[in-house]
């Protein structure tokens, strides 16, 4: 019974983190393609907010969940399908963590815009075509980490 608990919440936090996720790209993205530097500022302001609210709590509980069931499973770290998850969880966080100080970043130049009542500056810019080409490399790793939850892929073949 505590297998099924912890694998309940595991799909809850999977969950959580898609959908935050996804959320937050799309609400980022609508606001910067308005280009209203208020706009922009309000909704990243919201969007740090929620990364920190929902998606970093969720992070710690699919890394940790993850983890305990596969002990308590008795399934090592090397099977193809969970170590395969395990680095796309890795490429997920290594496009995650610099997402987060750019939405900080971006917060900051369209609040600077607002307040100096200029345009957003080019460092703007830039800092949204990183986040949006970040974006792309950690949403899809984690539609590849569901596949592999579902399918359980053994070395190419399905289990």
């Amino acid at each position: 019974m505590p297998y099924l608990w912890l694998k309940w919440i595991h799909i809850l936090s999977s969950t959580l983190l898609f959908g935050t996720g996804l959320g937050i790209a799309f609400f980022m993205w609508m606001a910067h393609r308005r280009g209203d530097a208020r706009t922009i500022a309000h909704t990243a302001a919201t969007v740090v907010i929620a990364d920190a609210c929902f998606t970093a709590p969720a992070v710690i509980v699919q890394f940790a969940s993850g983890l305990w069931l596969a002990m308590m499973a008795g399934m090592p770290l090397s099977v193809y399908w969970l170590k395969s998850a395990l680095v796309l969880f890795f490429v997920v966080g290594a496009c995650w963590l610099p997402v987060l100080w750019l939405q900080w970043r971006a917060r900051g130049l369209a609040r600077a815009a607002v307040a100096t009542g200029t345009p957003l500056p080019p460092a703007y810019f830039r800092v949204m075509r990183w986040w949006f080409w970040l974006g792309w490399p950690a949403f899809l790793s984690v539609i590849w980490i569901f596949w592999l939850m579902v399918h359980k892929p053994i070395g190419g073949a399905l289990a």
